[in-house]
């Protein structure tokens, strides 16, 4: 998976710019929900869009293409897989992981490890296209050369992976009702889940819950 993303970085980096009413409309999905301060680290930063539209300091990811743009966007970054993240126990406020977990090997090693390095009320915020939209069903019929190898998920599996890992209780947001090529405006999100493509799962750490 690696390689696809350091052969074709150009291309993934430019589909943000091409579709920029549908990137700009997940932004402010992701806002609803991210805090407004503290440290924060971006798990599969790639080229650094989110992380530098939503100052999000610190990045990780494994391909070294992409990390070179996400540092020319002025992103900290460092080369690592979110399986064994390099930062010591409790060194970030938040963690967002968006888009990134339909194109991991082990997910739930991932939040374990978004577990260790957040604070004792830090929170996580996973973005994600839903299996079960349109959307997730379009890009599974479309195979493009980074989501044919994907595995998407639905809201509700992403949910039992975070109580898995001690994350709860859960707030959502959704966005993007049509296909991104067709956006002409920037959409609003709206509360819940099951109507648009995009959606945003954000929980907090809990430190007395025990982990599965």
């Amino acid at each position: 998976m690696n390689a696809i993303f350091d052969k074709y970085y150009k291309k993934y980096d430019a589909w943000y710019d091409k579709h920029k009413f549908a990137f700009l409309s997940e932004i402010e999905a992701i806002r609803k929900v991210l805090p407004h301060d503290g440290k924060g680290l971006e798990i599969g930063v790639g080229t650094g869009r989110f992380a530098a539209a939503l100052g999000i300091t610190m990045g990780i990811d494994p391909s070294h293409r992409m990390l070179e743009i996400a540092q020319e966007r002025g992103v900290n970054v460092r080369f690592g897989f979110g399986e064994d993240i390099p930062f010591l126990n409790e060194a970030f406020d938040y963690v967002a992981v968006i888009i990134t977990l339909c194109f991991l090997d082990d997910p739930i090693k991932v939040l374990k490890e978004a577990y260790r390095v957040l604070t004792k009320q830090g929170r996580i915020i996973i973005g994600i296209v839903d299996r079960e939209s349109f959307l997730g069903k379009y890009y599974r019929r479309k195979k493009s050369a980074f989501y044919k190898q994907a595995k998407f998920f639905s809201v509700k599996e992403v949910a039992n992976l975070l109580k898995k890992t001690g994350f709860g209780p859960f707030s959502y947001y959704q966005t993007i009702s049509i296909l991104p090529e067709k956006m002409i405006s920037v959409e609003k999100p709206k509360r819940g889940f099951g109507k648009g493509g995009f959606i945003v799962i954000s929980a907090k750490k809990n430190p007395w819950k025990e982990k599965g």
